[in-house]
């Protein structure tokens, strides 16, 4: 029929797009499968010689699958290969520059002070033979002695200035020169004599006098002589000090002294003596308290010591003002801070004493002090 022939056209063109389009499907998936299959081919390969991120997660094997490891035989060629076989040591820069010193080439260069040298220093010569180097104290008043016009007559020291004999000589005695003739000592050019009055003992801690002092006392005067006094003190307290200034004030009695009253702390040789364990702190106040307590009675004072005492059993910044009887024998001194009396020697000679005597001069005249 006409009209059943007119309506198989339509069906006809529908039936053909259909077709199409599903052949297109069909193509489609099949590259898709292929591309999915294949995608494993298009993943950049890793080159060996580059530096390369770790990635931050790696795929896992499966389960049952070997872990295959890269052929290294390449990289090590030998068991005794050495770091330069490895590549990467190229990665990194070599240092060209010499690493900075800590320190500039002045204070590298810079020679390390002499102590013997620098003038700041001053050396101790200790009783065993020891030395030490001792820094010099900006603060403490220096002699100011020209020892180039220091001249020794006959075993004499005498000091001149512009040549006029300034310095005094003298000796100190004690019970151990025995009988002294004052009237030659006098006439041998001695001008004063310091005289022990007494000590305390060094063990026991009692007061004695000198078996001599009145004696010498009374014929050094008549001699004519400057008269001064020491006394060896072993105080171990400033009570103790004060007792040996009342035990000096009560043997001199109406006796006038021109000369200083001198504390001296003995130094006991070959034994222990009771002022041993005291520290510089208390043995500076214990002299301290003798030194002001004789002021306080009207003598003229004199702290009495070597070199090794001054500067290092004692404090001298909290003994500033007091004098010095310096005992050192050399042929010069080199203590370098004030002092007022020095004895040079232990082996003098003078007529009017039997055998040595300490042998001491004065740059200062006590008498007219």
């Amino acid at each position: 029929m006409k009209l059943d022939s007119f309506d198989d056209k339509p069906n006809i063109g529908l039936s053909k797009g259909t077709t199409i389009a599903g052949a297109v499907v069909v193509v489609t998936c099949i590259i898709v499968a292929v591309l999915i299959a294949n995608a494993g081919q298009f993943k950049p390969k890793k080159n060996p010689g580059a530096l390369v991120a770790t990635p931050t997660e790696s795929p896992t094997p499966a389960p049952d699958s070997p872990i295959i490891y890269p052929d290294t035989s390449d990289l090590v060629a030998d068991k005794n290969g050495s770091p330069s076989d490895f590549k990467f040591w190229d990665l990194y820069p070599v240092q060209t520059e010499e690493p900075k010193a800590t320190t500039s080439p002045k204070e590298s260069a810079k020679p390390k002070e002499d102590p013997a040298t620098d003038g700041k220093h001053t050396k101790i010569k200790f009783s065993d033979g020891q030395e030490e180097w001792v820094l010099i104290s900006p603060y403490l008043p220096k002699h100011e002695y020209d020892f180039t016009k220091l001249v020794c007559q006959s075993n004499v020291m005498k000091y001149f200035v512009d040549g006029k004999e300034v310095s005094f000589v003298g000796i100190d005695v004690s019970k151990h020169q025995d009988y002294i003739d004052y009237n030659k000592v006098k006439k041998a050019g001695v001008d004063f004599v310091m005289i022990r009055l007494g000590a305390r003992g060094y063990g026991s801690g009692e007061l004695f006098l000198d078996d001599y002092f009145e004696e010498n006392l009374k014929r050094a005067k008549d001699a004519g002589l400057d008269v001064g006094i020491y006394f060896s003190s072993q105080a171990i307290s400033a009570d103790e000090a004060n007792e040996e200034v009342n035990f000096i004030k009560e043997h001199l009695g109406d006796n006038k002294l021109n000369y200083p009253v001198a504390l001296d702390y003995a130094y006991v040789e070959s034994d222990s003596a009771r002022t041993d364990k005291l520290s510089k702190t208390e043995r500076t106040n214990i002299a301290k308290t003798f030194l002001d307590s004789a002021k306080a009675a009207g003598y003229k004072t004199v702290l009495y010591g070597n070199k090794e005492w001054f500067l290092k059993k004692v404090d001298l910044s909290k003994l500033t003002g007091v004098d010095v009887w310096l005992n050192q024998e050399e042929d010069i001194p080199d203590y370098p801070y004030k002092f007022t009396m020095w004895k040079y020697s232990s082996k003098g000679t003078v007529d009017g004493v039997a055998g040595y005597v300490n042998m001491n001069i004065s740059f200062i005249d006590y008498a007219e002090k």
